[in-house]
């Protein structure tokens, strides 16, 4: 049976940040970094998802930004929690379904569904709905074994097929690579006193240790990569080549000063060195996908397009980091779905973005 999705990720955490300790680093001083200015997105996005927490899994179903109007909705199970959404500066929206409620199916999918690789779910709070998605790979054996499970919840799931094949997206190639595998570097962080390393993709960092850039030049040695489970993986600099807090906007360059929680309907932009820059919209978080390498839990689900070789890319928007690219379907001419590490969780073991 999987281990519950906070426990899981708490354990992978905690065994990173040993990782760092062990080899001879500390957690970052926060006197040593200046204070970042919190975008108004993000301090409305955090207000809704408080008063969500306060109301309980019971009384609450999601929150998400509404395309339309611009505003932060709060999903309520009962019409007298109304006032306290909106004394948080959000609006208040009545459903059918609570958080409890579309969490059992996401667990009965998580015990039960996860060998089934092409298949991703995640709670949609828009349409108070678990959404499924099969790929081209699943076959109908399975598809069926899928709607067992969710016939069971009565309306609280949908399931869809996704054009192409769920995939990670690395390849050969130059940018940052490692033995013959190309990717995408993600963020420069520092730990401590200032030590450099960067973060990308989990899936990368277990194909190689040592990474280097176009041409050969040698960037760094890998000291986490974790994946599956999680898909994140940490590299140290070890030689003096340059390492700016930007990430490419192709062309241009935006600086990042900090780093935050997503939420459904935010607005991002993706960074890769196959594709360049995408723009799209999270859709989902605490996703779970299903690679045939193996399950990564609690994914952000976007809009944006992805292809080989932009695995580990920033996902960013304005100067705040989000994400860490990590898979999908589709390409950048016809469209698809990518997932997402979240970065505030990388950084948990000992990192800061600058």
């Amino acid at each position: 049976m999987r281990p519950t999705r906070f426990s899981f990720r708490r354990t992978a955490v905690v065994a990173a940040a040993a990782a760092l300790v062990a080899g001879g680093l500390a957690t970052p001083d926060p006197a040593q970094a200046a204070p970042a200015l919190v975008p108004a997105e993000f301090v409305a996005a955090n207000a809704a998802a408080e008063v969500a927490a306060q109301l309980g899994d019971h009384q609450a179903a999601g929150t998400y930004l509404d395309q339309i109007t611009g505003e932060m909705v709060v999903n309520i199970t009962d019409p007298a929690d109304a006032a306290a959404v909106r004394a948080a500066g959000a609006t208040p929206r009545v459903v059918t379904r609570s958080t409890a409620e579309l969490e059992r199916v996401t667990t009965a999918l998580d015990s039960s569904a996860t060998s089934i690789s092409g298949t991703t779910w995640s709670v949609d709070p828009v349409t108070n709905q678990v959404l499924v998605t099969a790929d081209t790979t699943v076959s109908v054996a399975d598809l069926d074994r899928i709607e067992t499970i969710t016939d069971r919840f009565a309306g609280s799931a949908r399931i869809e097929r996704t054009p192409g094949e769920l995939t990670t997206l690395v390849m050969g190639g130059d940018a940052i690579f490692t033995g013959g595998a190309r990717c995408s570097l993600g963020f420069n962080t520092l730990s401590g006193s200032n030590t450099p390393y960067f973060i990308t993709a989990g899936h990368c960092t277990n194909i190689g240790s040592t990474w280097t850039a176009s041409g050969g030049a040698l960037i760094g040695t890998r000291v986490i990569s974790s994946f599956p489970g999680n898909d994140y993986g940490v590299v140290r600099y070890t030689t003096s080549i340059s390492r700016p807090g930007t990430v490419n906007l192709y062309p241009g360059s935006r600086d990042i000063t900090g780093s935050g929680n997503v939420f459904v309907g935010q607005s991002v932009q993706r960074s890769g060195s196959t594709t360049g820059l995408h723009s799209g919209t999270v859709t989902a978080t605490s996703a779970t996908v299903n690679y045939p390498q193996g399950t990564v839990f609690n994914l952000i689900r976007t809009s944006v397009c992805a292809e080989p070789g932009d695995s580990g890319g920033a996902l960013f928007s304005g100067s705040t980091a989000l994400g860490l690219t990590s898979g999908g379907s589709g390409n950048c001419t016809f469209g698809g779905t990518t997932f997402f590490e979240d970065v505030p969780e990388v950084l948990s073991v000992g990192l800061r973005v600058y």
